[in-house]
């Protein structure tokens, strides 16, 4: 059994939060979520507002907070190319402001703070795959930077405020991720895919498919989310979270075209600016210190994914 806790998620009512708020209040958990809606969707969260021991906030991270509580995940961010684009300056201040807001409120509180920081760190990486110690190829200038360094830059953040401040902090590297609640007008592989598949639209391929990543179906990532807060103080990672399962966007394309019955025809379009090569995370660090590893196949993780998008479109 448990003992509950006061639980704040900033960014809860997003994909990745929606989630974790579900699982904390499963594990008996008081979680306050906190999102100011710019890519977090109510519909996400509307399961959960009946549950007495759950709360909605509606607040910026780029502002302080003043609330009691005994742990922080933080993981509010536009996180796919599209949202962080949109308004690059505001991405920064979500990931470095954010961070200041959020790991001063740990410091008020005594909390335990996680971080969602991301494999964008590594930028387009000369080792394959990703180690922890790599420190990147990363572009400071880039139409990606906002989300790239800002995200390097509250690592800094956390990482000083530990040995400074003796705060006890988690920073956890995630890969690709996909499954239920992702939005469809995200921008990213998986729901692009999906969604112009169930329409019978074309597919669009950015370059000529060759290029790999790593999908990690979110009941996984939720699972290495709890591992590591309740992992022993002294691993503070950062440690990445992901599948190590390597799939050109080639063949994740004719995957969701098998498993949709889609006749939707591939369409090739030229790469965008600084988009990584290849993407896969090392994760012995994960299995050793968490004894985690994802293990939900992608072919499963897809065919529920395409049953929340069938939903969706209608």
């Amino acid at each position: 059994m448990t003992t509950p806790k006061r639980i704040l998620v900033t960014g809860g009512a997003g994909f990745l939060g929606s989630h974790l708020c579900e699982r904390l209040l499963k594990e008996g958990h008081d979680v306050l979520c906190a999102d100011n809606f710019f890519t977090g969707a109510k519909r996400n969260i509307l399961h959960l507002l009946d549950n007495p021991y759950f709360e909605v906030l509606r607040h910026d991270i780029t502002f302080p907070l003043y609330v009691e509580v005994d742990e922080i995940y933080n993981l509010a961010c536009p996180a796919s190319p599209i949202h962080y684009q949109f308004d690059p300056i505001q991405t920064t201040k979500t990931s470095v402001h954010g961070a200041i807001n959020m790991l001063g409120l740990a410091k008020r509180v005594g909390a335990k703070i996680f971080q969602a920081s991301t494999s964008e760190v590594y930028g387009d990486p000369e080792i394959h795959p990703q180690p922890e110690h790599y420190w990147g190829h990363v572009n400071s200038i880039g139409v990606r930077s906002c989300y790239d360094e800002g995200k390097r830059c509250a690592e800094t953040l956390f990482f000083d405020y530990h040995r400074q401040q003796n705060l006890r902090i988690k920073v956890a590297r995630i890969f690709n991720t996909y499954g239920p609640r992702m939005d469809p007008n995200d921008g990213r592989v998986v729901s692009n895919f999906i969604v112009q598949a169930l329409k019978g639209e074309p597919i669009t391929i950015y370059g000529d498919g060759s290029q790999t990543r790593s999908f990690c179906y979110v009941d996984d990532l939720i699972e290495a989310f709890i591992r590591f807060m309740n992992s022993p103080d002294d691993f503070t990672g950062p440690v990445n979270l992901g599948n190590p399962g390597e799939f050109t966007i080639l063949e994740l394309a004719e995957k969701v075209i098998r498993l949709t019955g889609s006749r939707s025809q591939l369409v090739f379009k030229p790469l965008p600016p600084d988009d990584p090569k290849q993407r896969q995370p090392d994760i012995r660090l994960a299995k050793e210190k968490l004894g985690w590893q994802p293990s939900i196949p992608l072919e499963e993780g897809l065919k529920h994914t395409i049953e929340y998008f069938k939903g969706l479109i209608g």
